[in-house]
């Protein structure tokens, strides 16, 4: 006796798989953490990518509806935890993990509380540039918040001292990283700001983010953004940047370079009050000269204004005064022997036009008797050449019935001689013109020729 054996497709396993991942309870809500690799980003919003350690590896997709939640960027080699289900791909027969949430792992978490509370301040308005105060120049106390060992309160000593010798220092030595010294450091500041110092600087040398956190504090943010004095964050290295930098006045790269923003050079302030006061004695020198030169033309002005000068004027404007008179003089006589001469000239004009008027009305008629005469005879000539005129013109030879003849060139033709047939010709008459073709030539004597 045979047994018969169950046989079942491939979608029926893969359904099989995927209804026991649903009914687990433990991969409906399991966390998994491990290093991601082969994130990709696709245009849908989803996120594609592996999660991994030493021993195994799995896949993963977050929808885009899940990656709202995400408050930072997923990229290759990042330790993370993933929070989510466990789920089986029916059609490619393979299981991945469906994200739901994913959290930075380690130092990762400690990025994520660094960017939530940079978030927080921020939009509480502590890092806006309008609360920020200038640093003072010239400063006589500068208030340090630092370790009182180390590489970093040395630099300060002895950048500080060594632009100002004469700048007051006061240290408060502060813990910078463990537990408690985000605490210490706010004390440092708060009571420094009660001293009324100038500036404070507030720092430490360089170290991993947990070394730096302190600085990562809310209270150390508040202590900073409360206080009254300005004050220079200085923490770690150039490319370090902790929530201080950011509510601070001003973010110095570097511990040197915050005394260096803090304490003025005073080398260089002596250079400038020298060269302020050789430039000063320059101007100065220049001034004196100028006024002296002033002072020379005021003399001679005055000399020029005094009683000599001012009769020497008078006489000089009473020569100018007769020489202007005299020739006035003289112009107003030439004027009068001009208008004499001219009335004189005027009486012979009008005397010779009576002359000649006279002269004009005895001549007036026989010019004009001789002026119809010659009109008369004029006009006769101008009838006879007019009638010559007529006779010759073709137009009259036209309207007496006769013909212009002329070849396709536009020559008068004279002769049958100069035409051959089929030649075109054109024919003017009285009221127009035709063409026509030469059909037969005869010449004088014999009977005229055909013209189509």
């Amino acid at each position: 006796m045979s047994t018969q054996r169950s046989v079942y497709t491939v979608a029926q396993v893969n359904s099989y798989i995927h209804q026991m991942f649903s009914a687990d309870p433990f991969l409906t809500r399991i966390y998994v953490k491990g290093e991601i690799s082969n994130c990709k980003y696709h245009s849908s919003g989803h996120i594609y990518f592996s999660l991994k350690d030493e021993l195994a590896q799995v896949n993963c997709i977050m929808f885009a509806g899940n990656r709202k939640k995400l408050n930072f960027r997923l990229e290759d080699g990042q330790k993370v935890i993933v929070f989510g289900s466990m789920g089986v791909y029916e059609k490619g027969g393979s299981y991945q993990l469906y994200a739901s949430a994913i959290r930075l792992d380690g130092i990762g978490a400690l990025y994520e509380r660094f960017e939530a509370l940079k978030s927080e301040l921020s939009e509480m308005g502590m890092f806006d540039q309008m609360y920020k105060k200038p640093i003072p120049h010239y400063i006589k106390r500068l208030g340090v918040v630092t370790a009182p060992t180390g590489a970093a309160v040395r630099d300060i000593i002895n950048v500080s001292k060594r632009r100002n010798p004469g700048i007051e220092i006061l240290l408060y030595p502060a813990l910078v990283q463990g537990e408690g010294a985000a605490q210490s450091v706010a004390r440092g500041i708060r009571l420094l700001d009660s001293h009324h110092v100038d500036t404070i600087i507030v720092g430490r040398g360089g170290g991993s983010i947990e070394d730096l956190w302190a600085f990562n504090e809310r209270v150390v943010a508040e202590a900073i953004f409360n206080a009254s004095t300005p004050i220079i964050s200085a923490v770690g290295h150039e490319t370090d940047f902790t929530i201080a930098d950011y509510v601070a006045d001003l973010r110095a790269p570097t511990p040197s370079a915050a005394a260096e923003l803090a304490v003025d050079d005073m080398v260089s302030i002596r250079s400038g009050i020298e060269q302020d006061r050789v430039r000063l004695r320059n101007h100065m020198t220049q001034k004196c000269a100028y006024v002296r030169r002033e002072a020379e033309g005021y003399r001679l002005r005055l000399q020029a204004k005094g009683p000599a000068g001012r009769l020497r004027e008078r006489m000089m404007q009473l020569e100018n005064l007769q020489e202007r008179m005299t020739n006035a003089c003289r112009a107003r006589v030439d004027g009068a022997r001009e208008a004499v001469r001219a009335l004189n000239l005027g009486l012979k004009m009008k005397t010779k036009i009576r002359e000649t008027e006279n002269l004009l009305r005895v001549a007036e008629p026989p010019l004009r008797a001789a002026m119809r005469q010659r009109l008369q005879g004029t006009e006769g000539r101008y009838r006879v050449l007019e009638a010559k005129v007529r006779m010759l013109s073709p137009q009259d030879h036209l309207n007496r019935g006769y013909a212009f003849v002329a070849d396709s060139r536009g020559k008068a033709v004279q002769s049958v001689s100069s035409l051959v047939r089929g030649e075109l010709l054109n024919i003017t008459l009285r009221d127009g013109s035709l063409g026509a073709t030469v059909q037969q030539i005869r010449p004088e004597g014999l009977q005229s020729q055909s013209v189509k």
